[in-house]
């Protein structure tokens, strides 16, 4: 048995050798010498490997910035929203490359998102004592804000599944990302802006802000996708919980759709 493994042993020691001798060894034409030493950033197919690919400080949005159209699924009758309703949102971002497929990579950061939902000729009753619900009331027949919004703003964690069509150069590159945000209000306050008297006439300038996190429930989770070249693309997202606690009104799922910048 032992000079069975013996003999084993120095057969495999003895096709390492050979085995290292040939992958090092060169031949001589036309004048120069060429190695046969396997090329270790390529594969059998002569496409670079991971290892080739220099890709620890790559830019690959480490920075995002989103500007958005914003609106809300679910809404009632009394909830008259017009205009353009906006959002803005900011990521700090971290990039982890696959080893196996570099074209893959998770993203993952925080950042703040801030929506403005405006209103025609309605309030939102954030910070009414002794309410059980969040109250929408019509003031088309009474004094109202020329202007008026409700402003919910959100502390983000991002989670995302990358793809990068060109992990080499994403700045020149087609993007697709996939992913999920976990989010935690931080305020909720609505916003009037020149009151007017029924007939539209103006009666008082000034702004009028009240705010209470009371209604809206302090945690969401938002689906996102994006796709983008280089450095400008679009995305849309959906709150997929319910914006507003149950019990203290309708089921309100937010969604946004717009333009995002990202880079470094």
């Amino acid at each position: 048995m032992k000079k069975l493994l013996g003999i084993a042993l120095l057969v495999m020691s003895g096709h390492v050798v050979l085995a290292q001798v040939d992958s090092t060894k060169s031949s001589y034409k036309n004048g120069s010498y060429y190695s046969h030493q396997k090329d270790s950033t390529k594969n059998n197919k002569g496409k670079p490997t991971y290892a080739s690919l220099n890709l620890k400080n790559r830019p690959n949005d480490h920075f995002m910035l989103e500007f958005s159209y914003d609106n809300w699924i679910g809404k009632t009758d009394s909830m008259h929203t017009v205009g353009f309703s906006r959002g803005f949102a900011m990521y700090f971002m971290y990039d982890f490359p696959f080893k196996s497929d570099p074209h893959f990579s998770v993203g993952a950061g925080i950042g703040i998102n801030a929506s403005n939902i405006f209103f025609d000729k309605t309030e939102v009753l954030v910070a009414a004592p002794g309410n059980q619900t969040l109250a929408f009331p019509n003031t088309a027949n009474t004094d109202h804000f020329k202007k008026y919004k409700l402003v919910l703003t959100n502390l983000e964690v991002p989670l995302e599944l990358r793809y990068a069509f060109n992990p080499a150069n994403t700045n020149k590159s087609w993007k697709i990302a996939l992913g999920l945000k976990a989010g935690l209000l931080m305020s909720a306050y609505t916003k009037g802006k020149d009151l007017l008297n029924q007939a539209g006439q103006t009666e008082n300038n000034y702004i009028e802000k009240k705010s209470s996190t009371s209604f809206f429930n302090s945690g969401r989770v938002v689906g996102t996708a994006r796709v983008s070249y280089g450095f400008i693309g679009v995305f849309g997202q959906l709150q997929v919980t319910p914006l507003i606690k149950n019990g203290a009104g309708p089921t309100i799922n937010p969604y946004s759709i717009g333009i995002v910048l990202s880079g470094l």
